[in-house]
């Protein structure tokens, strides 16, 4: 019951009908309408209306918005009108009850952890080094300040680590396919405000995430799709292009997207959509599915297992064969299982040499149904039994996963999985686009400057964004709460700007692989209020699982469907705990390939041209290339320098880059340069983790969907046991023998090392200590005089350590003081002449590891700076290239051309 007092005096049984609202010049009105006296105004401030009650700080909410605006004070009247202070503003503003609720707004900006992550954001701005990196800083800080402080966002949940759970819901749709484990995912995403979906390389998240997407489009609620991977946002961009429902999606991001995003938005399609079944005829359909699902699974993990026992039944062939083990007849009559084949090996492996007692005879005919125990009492014959039962046992293996892999395809045949498949995701897409079709048609009417200031309405017509984990405060309209946010790459996602996503929706999807790439953390030292939000030891994946911990629904997608199945087998055996379904083919295919460079310490300054060159080798010489999908080859490597060395060596069709800057990307075919030698600094182990690290291994083995190229040195990785060690292991047992090639590219300077190739033997005899004290000198004061034993060198001669003012004339007037002092002091390692006049043509200089230091590649430039000025040519011959003896040939041959090209 409301009472108004007007000027002291109850008016209440007068008036009929009163409302509240703001006039520009009066202020504050209350508007009465009388039973027989019309209307009348007054201040409001001349009324009491009971009941009144006072609202401090609060957010304010409206129904079916998605904006939460914090409010300074409210003033509510008779539960009917409510006068709205907000901060900073000059007026206050009235609104009806039924058009607007309250929230109280939580303390989560002034917990510990919040304060933690602000301050991470705060010093990493004061630390920033270039004005690029303030700027980027800067704009986070600034976004965190404007989260709204609601109960019921995801940042909520993850600052206090409580994870609500959802209520399922309608029936789920598949219009872009599904497997066992994507299933569960999906399902798992709808069952608790915040998620994890781990998904290794080649196990369809995109898939996923699309499938995910499309629910929440029919549930009628909004999703950001967000990473700080581009590539991997674009890749839900094409999918969704490519079935027709890009037009639901605003690519929003920094200023400038958004400004071309509102060139040309995508326009609502102009069709209608195909007649649909019914939700509940696709959960039938579903249910149907279902059953299939684990046999489908249940048959490429039989695939798999087959060829493992083939190979190791060749194996063991070859070992028998080459170990005159004789071929025993067959066992089967003994109608060993492969468990009680194992079982009676180890038996006869325990009883050794041991005559066969009464009591062993009992144990051989109650534990495997032998009668007879002659053929086991010799102890050469026992011996060759265990041989026959070790072939017995891959024999009987191998028939037996036959028999349950037939078993199953006959199932999914007969269910007609493929077709069921199909039919769901039809059916899925279908009803999708039909009840968007019948949505009312939302406006278009909306650009750059505009949009937020409609923001609700702008939602309607693009329930999908996409941005950068860094603007996605900044796309969307202040205080305003998304329905869900998925974050792909998380494992590549810093914490901090990570949250802020989080801050702006009610529920969390994370997307991504803690066994891949993590993000490179900037180190603050700043404590963390709890470990699991340590911003410079953890990811935003892995910060959630430690969070959360066993209240965070995870769900691994293990179907694998990128990489030949030999590639990827690594992965899952060295990474993965064979946790994952290869789901590809192997038809016999060379997937792997080992490329061992020459012994020798090749590597200068994070590069290795040996590498560069074996490959180059073993490309020229390759006559199987690689089937190609259109997607290339890619060559990659730990550090930046070799990637742009490669790009002055390898064929142009080469993608190249680092590894980190691959992840999330796919090549045919990728090669691996690992770089590293086996000098003691290559050994430390701060670098050999860097580059031996397991996240960098798998990430650079999984990109490679038909042949993986592995170029390294000999016994570089083996010291430390390490990932690539184990990876040079599995190609050598798996790959053809034809793919294991080692040192095709022998330099005459590995003579330099105490190990070299045998080939060099010969030049190393030839070698003569008199030329001089350094034997890289020695191999090439050898290696000119036999070019210059060439008839067409017959004119030629060559003299060593030639001081230098002795070649260029040190009275030129041309010379700067720091030249002429250096001309008085250095000489050159090889000076060519003319036999006749002695006019010298040329100089040949050794370059070893000491031209690498700043102060000599300095002293370098200066003397091919005189020597230029001289009109004198030099060849200079790294320690570390190959092909030596052709670049002294043709640097001779520019004094010889006649004779050369006779």
């Amino acid at each position: 019951m409301v009472s108004i007092h007007v000027g002291g005096e109850d008016k209440t049984a007068e008036i009929t009908n009163w409302s509240i609202w703001s006039d520009k010049h009066e202020g504050l009105q209350l508007k009465c309408s009388y039973l027989n006296k019309g209307k009348a105004a007054y201040a409001l401030d001349d009324c009491v209306i009971y009941p009144t009650r006072e609202l401090g700080e609060m957010l304010l909410t409206k129904p079916g918005s998605t904006i939460v605006t914090p409010i300074a004070k409210a003033t509510i009247y008779g539960e009917r009108y409510a006068v709205v202070h907000y901060p900073d503003a000059d007026k206050p503003y009235v609104f009806k009850m039924d058009g607007i609720g309250f929230a109280t707004p939580t303390t989560m900006k002034e917990a510990p952890v919040f304060h933690y992550l602000t301050a991470v954001a705060n010093a990493r701005q004061e630390c920033a080094e270039s004005k690029t990196d303030r700027e980027i800083a800067a704009n986070v800080v600034r976004q965190l300040g404007r989260l709204p402080a609601s109960a019921d966002t995801a940042l909520q949940a993850y600052c206090t680590g409580c994870n609500s759970t959802r209520a399922p819901g309608q029936g789920l749709i598949y219009p872009f396919g599904l497997n066992e484990s994507q299933l569960v995912a999906v399902e798992q995403a709808f069952r608790a405000q915040v998620s994890v979906i781990e998904g290794p390389p080649g196990t369809g998240k995109t898939q996923t995430i699309l499938n995910i997407i499309a629910n929440i489009l029919l549930r009628g609620q909004t999703v950001a799709v967000l990473s700080n991977n581009n590539a991997a946002v674009e890749n839900v961009y094409e999918k969704l292009e490519r079935c027709g429902l890009s037009y639901l999606v605003a690519k929003l991001g920094n200023q400038d997207n958004r400004q071309d995003f509102f060139i040309g938005p995508p326009p609502w399609p102009s069709s209608d959509p195909e007649p649909a079944p019914t939700l509940e005829e696709i959960q039938t359909l579903l249910a149907r599915l279902k059953q299939h699902l684990h046999d489908h699974n249940r048959a490429a993990q039989l695939q798999l297992q087959l060829d493992e026992l083939t190979i190791e039944r060749c194996y063991l062939q070859r070992w028998q064969a080459d170990n005159g083990v004789p071929t025993v007849v067959s066992l089967d009559r003994y109608g060993l299982t492969p468990r009680k084949t194992v079982d009676l090996m180890a038996y006869l492996a325990h009883l050794g040499e041991q005559r066969i007692r009464l009591k062993d005879r009992i144990e051989l005919l109650f534990n495997f149904r032998i009668f007879r125990a002659k053929p086991f009492a010799e102890s050469d014959v026992r011996l060759s039994m265990f041989h026959a039962l070790q072939m017995h046992y891959y024999d009987k293996a191998l028939r037996g996963k036959e028999v349950e892999l037939q078993a199953c395809r006959e199932a999914l045949a007969r269910g007609n999985f493929t077709a069921l498949l199909d039919e769901l995701k039809t059916a899925s897409m279908r009803h999708l686009k039909q009840h968007l079709q019948r949505l009312p048609r939302p406006s278009d009417n909306f650009d750059a400057k505009t949009y937020r200031q409609q923001f609700d309405a702008f939602l309607k017509r693009f329930p999908i964004l996409g941005s950068g984990t860094h603007s996605i405060v900044n796309s969307i309209a202040p205080g305003a709460i998304l329905d869900y946010v998925i974050i792909d790459e998380a494992s590549l996602q810093d914490i901090v700007p990570g949250i802020l996503p989080l801050g702006c929706a009610k529920n969390l999807i994370v997307v991504g692989d803690n066994r891949q790439l993590a993000h490179i953390p900037v180190v603050l030292g700043m404590p963390a209020p709890a470990e699991a939000y340590d911003c410079e030891r953890y990811s935003l994946l892995d910060s959630c699982i430690g969070v959360f911990k066993e209240a965070l629904p995870r769900t691994l997608l293990k179907e694998h469907y990128r990489c030949h199945p030999r590639i990827i087998q690594f992965c899952n055996q060295q990474f993965y705990d064979n946790a994952l379904v290869p789901m590809t083919e192997d038809k016999g295919e060379a997937p792997l390939r080992l490329v061992v460079t020459a012994k020798g310490n090749h590597a200068r300054q994070n590069t290795n041209l040996r590498e560069l060159d074996s490959l180059l080798k073993v490309l020229d010489d390759d006559g199987d290339p690689v089937g190609m999908d259109g997607d290339g080859r890619g060559f990659i490597a730990p550090f930046r320098a070799q990637v742009t060395l490669s790009g002055t060596r390898l064929p142009a069709d080469f993608v190249k880059d680092t590894v980190h800057k691959f992840q999330g990307r796919e090549c045919d075919e990728i090669v691996f340069s690992t770089v590293l030698d086996k000098k003691r600094h290559n050994q430390e182990r701060k670098r050999l983790h860097f580059v031996d690290d397991p996240r960098m291994i798998n990430v650079a083995v999984s990109r490679a969907k038909h042949r993986f190229t592995l170029v390294t040195g000999e016994e570089v990785f083996a010291g430390n046991h390490g990932h690539i060690a184990a990876l040079m292991r599995y190609i050598t047992y798996y790959a053809q023998d034809e793919q294991i090639v080692r040192a095709p590219v022998v330099s005459a300077f590995d003579l330099l090392y105490r190990e070299y190739d045998q080939s060099l033997a010969r030049l190393n005899a030839r070698l003569r200590l008199e030329d001089s004290r350094y034997k890289s000198e020695q191999i090439a004061a050898q290696l000119l005089r036999e070019a210059l034993s060439d008839p067409s060198c017959q004119s030629l001669m060559y003299h060593g350590q030639i001081k230098l003012d002795q070649i260029a004339s040190p009275s030129n007037p041309d010379w700067t003081p720091r030249e002429q002092a250096f001309m008085a002091r250095a000489s050159c390692d090889f000076v060519i002449y003319f036999k006749v006049g002695k006019t010298p043509l040329g100089v040949i200089e050794v370059d070893g590891g000491t031209h690498d230091r700043p102060d000599q590649a300095a002293r370098d430039v200066l003397k091919n700076g005189i020597l230029a000025k001289s009109g004198i040519p030099i060849l200079r011959l790294c320690t570390v290239e190959s092909g030596i003896e052709e670049k002294i040939t043709g640097f001779l041959a520019t004094w010889a051309p006649t004779m050369i090209n006779a």
